[in-house]
């Protein structure tokens, strides 16, 4: 028996608990349902005990656990120890919170690359007028017609499910059911249920754009959340037993790498040139996009993905005042006061606050790992190991 075991059950259940103090802490368990019935039996938790649980935990590692594992266990342990310090109303600065969280740490980005964005945002839009009003005109122009979004999202997801299945191969028997949803502070999530099923939701309350949809696709669906998430639950959970990748926390560095991953998915998928592959794909929708253009608007903005973190920054850490945070995200970010507010909205919830670092610095991390691998050694491979591998921030720093 895998000595490893009952020390696994002892961090799924702690995870599971919790659950119960927030709900949705948890965001995928795939698991033993008796643990998961176990934990639900068990008085209401504390969050000071949870921590408590957390620090021990760790300190029987070294002897619980193989290294790699190890590893992977103890920086999500560090994850729980610090949420559950917050939950017991301890304050922790933004900036270590992010740290705690998702084993990396940040600051603030530089004006100057954000005007050197918006400088090529200008170039890509062209036109006359301030640029936030061609930028928030342009984006309008790319909205998709409400009727024909579900339709778009099945057409991306097919033939993106073609191009990963040649490379990424799937399970038999992997689906995904999507479904357009109101009212969230996200553009997309993608729920795992486990034997290689997904449910994908896609808000349309943000007026979903064109240029963004085979983004948003590639992200939720192939080859990111559920390619991965299917990936790991056959390589590593049925085929060597690492029962820990049958939870997926919030606020963990699973979610950083997983995110970074994600944003990264059309880039592995599709490459350069993703944008004209979208336009054919468009136009048998009967829909006109400009996927030329649509790359240099993207590639620009690209550089302004900080903004929304320093954003957190100044509400968290500097404490300012809302309103000054919403004129700086309408200031880099180009877009109207709506649009900010809703920005603003996932940025304050007690949940999600430090979330945005995961896909800031996410993409950061996994796109210069990729960039730096080793000759002879192809993206598809190198995206693989991310796909497959039990990796953290630290391990990726550490190559």
């Amino acid at each position: 028996m895998d000595p490893g075991i009952d020390f696994v059950d002892e961090y799924l259940k702690l995870g599971l608990r919790f659950d119960r103090i927030e709900e949705g802490y948890v965001d995928a368990f795939t698991g033993d349902p008796a643990l998961r019935a176990a934990v639900a039996a068990e008085p209401p938790p504390e969050p000071a005990d949870l921590a408590r649980q957390a620090r021990r935990l760790a300190a029987e590692l070294p002897a619980r656990l193989d290294d790699d594992r190890a590893a992977f266990v103890g920086a999500h342990l560090r994850a729980l120890e610090c949420a559950g310090r917050k939950f017991a109303g301890e304050q922790v600065g933004f900036v270590d919170e992010v740290q705690d969280y998702f084993d990396v740490q940040i600051g603030k980005g530089d004006p100057d690359r954000y005007r050197e964005a918006h400088a090529k945002l200008d170039d890509a839009i062209g036109g006359a007028g301030p640029l936030d009003e061609r930028v928030q005109a342009y984006r309008a122009s790319e909205e998709i017609p409400p009727a024909r979004l579900e339709e778009a999202i099945h057409a991306f997801s097919s033939a993106l499910r073609d191009r990963v299945r040649a490379t990424f191969p799937l399970p038999a028997g992997e689906t995904i059911t999507y479904e357009v949803v109101t009212d969230k502070p996200w553009s997309g999530f993608n729920y795992y249920l486990g034997d290689y099923r997904s449910t994908v939701a896609v808000n349309a309350d943000l007026k979903q754009q064109m240029s963004n949809l085979p983004r948003l696709v590639a992200h939720e669906s192939y080859p990111g959340h559920h390619t991965e998430h299917c990936r790991k639950e056959f390589g590593l959970v049925a085929g060597r037993n690492q029962a820990e990748q049958t939870i997926f926390l919030v606020n963990t560095p699973q979610c950083l790498m997983a995110e970074g991953l994600a944003d990264l998915a059309l880039y592995a998928a599709v490459g350069p040139g993703w944008g004209p592959w979208a336009a054919d794909i468009y136009a048998d929708l009967g829909l006109r996009f400009d996927g030329e253009r649509a790359e240099l608007v993207s590639e620009a903005t690209a550089a302004l993905a900080e903004v929304r973190q320093d954003a957190a920054l100044m509400l968290h850490d500097e404490h300012r005042d809302v309103d000054d945070v919403v004129a700086f995200l309408r200031r880099w970010l180009l877009v109207n006061d709506e649009r900010a507010r809703q920005m603003l909205r996932f940025l304050s919830s007690p949940l999600w606050r430090a979330y945005t670092s995961t896909y800031v610095e996410g993409y950061r991390l996994l796109r210069a790992w990729l960039d730096a691998r080793p000759a002879g050694v192809t993206l598809t491979e190198r995206f693989g190991r991310l796909l497959d591998e039990p990796l953290i921030p630290s391990s990726l720093r550490a190559a």
